[in-house]
């Protein structure tokens, strides 16, 4: 089974951009509503946060394969640009899962390659990364507050969500 997690909640919706009419939590929800509908994998589950300390044990009584969250960057000063893939410090197999989806969005958005980061407990994300039992990433597309990564989002969107679950197909 592989796990897709909607980045944030309908509550709190992550990262915005009024200007694109975008919010993390939407964006997150549609791209694995539709990997979802075009896998051919039967077995994957969209994980919901009810909260984040509780995040890694819902994910965990599903005894995942793989779990991959799903979010966007963004920056104070609103011009950063690029992707990068995150993983738990020390995961052999969760920095393999975060340099093959580097790849793909590098490869299909075109943006900036910020590569694969390594996080512990104490940095962004690392409650996840640690806490879940199955290699876990999270993926870091584009900067949501940047237009310019957004438009190359948009420009390449139904290659990127293709290739995406071209990617989670063969897992």
């Amino acid at each position: 089974m592989i796990a897709l997690v909607v980045g944030h909640t309908e509550d709190s919706p992550g990262a915005i951009n009024n200007k694109a009419g975008l919010n993390e939590f939407y964006l997150n929800n549609e791209i694995v509503n539709i990997i979802k509908t075009l896998s051919n994998r039967k077995d994957i589950e969209i994980i919901y946060r009810d909260t984040y300390k509780k995040l890694p044990e819902k994910i965990n009584k599903l005894n995942p394969e793989y779990i991959i969250s799903f979010h966007c960057n963004a920056s104070m000063l609103h011009n950063a640009s690029g992707s990068e893939v995150l993983y738990y410090k020390g995961s052999i197999k969760g920095k393999e899962l975060a340099y093959k989806f580097q790849r793909v969005i590098v490869n299909t958005l075109g943006l900036p390659d910020r590569g694969i980061k390594s996080r512990t407990l104490y940095d962004r994300g690392g409650h996840l990364l640690k806490y879940t039992n199955a290699p876990c990433i999270i993926l870091e597309p584009f900067f949501i507050d940047n237009m310019k990564d957004v438009t190359a989002y948009r420009k390449n969107r139904t290659q990127f969500i293709g290739e995406l679950t071209k990617l989670i197909d063969s897992l």
